[in-house]
């Protein structure tokens, strides 16, 4: 019975030493919303990152997103994490600031990155099998690096889905609603950037039989 209470006592003083941080943030407290920062912006940077291919416009974004957040607390009432929350508004801050900064740039035209078929339905030059092999870490830098490259190449429209599905782990509604189109939409344009992708990544990971 004692050890019963014992535990029960712990998930209390849990429950308090979370709830305590949470509730100074709500009313406003310097202090809080600044480690708050601390804690957080390193890995709201990492998720700007990923959308903005400029580091002083991830950093805007970032600074965005905590004013946004700072704005939303006191009304934060905790049901996903805090960092699922910031995460959420982070990517926020980094596709408004792609809707505002509308790059001028002519971009590679997806068509050009799609792979091409036949009139019997066959691809006209098959693509290599991908080979899987014992990664090195530095081996593994570079492909994540190759995989960088390539995503940034992708137009902005396509580039941002992808991310946003296949990287982020949003499911097809809340990828619409981020971005204002329809399910449908969101569909098309992943299916293809992901042709798109595998295109651009052929060359580094297919692999061939010699002859």
């Amino acid at each position: 019975m004692n050890a019963e209470n014992s535990d029960l006592r712990g998930k209390t003083e849990v429950r308090s030493e979370e709830g305590a941080p949470l509730t100074a943030l709500r009313a406003g407290d310097p202090a809080a919303f600044e480690r708050l920062v601390r804690e957080h912006a390193p890995r709201m940077l990492a998720v700007a990152r990923r959308y903005l291919r400029r580091e002083d416009d991830a950093e805007v974004a970032v600074q965005d997103a905590f004013v946004s957040a700072h704005r939303a607390l006191p009304g934060f009432q905790g049901e996903a994490g805090l960092g699922t929350w910031l995460h959420r508004i982070t990517v926020n801050a980094a596709l408004g600031l792609l809707r505002r900064k509308r790059r001028l740039e002519r971009e590679t035209s997806l068509e050009d990155l799609l792979p091409r078929f036949r009139s019997d339905g066959h691809r006209e030059a098959p693509g290599l099998p991908w080979v899987e092999s014992r990664e090195s870490r530095l081996e593994q830098e570079e492909a994540r690096r190759k995989v960088r490259e390539a995503l940034d190449q992708l137009p902005e429209i396509h580039r941002t889905v992808l991310m946003l599905r296949d990287i982020d782990g949003f499911d097809t509604g809340e990828t619409a609603t981020l971005l204002g189109i329809n399910d449908n939409a969101v569909k098309a344009r992943l299916h293809r950037a992901r042709l798109a992708l595998r295109t651009l990544l052929e060359p580094h990971f297919g692999g061939g039989s010699d002859a």
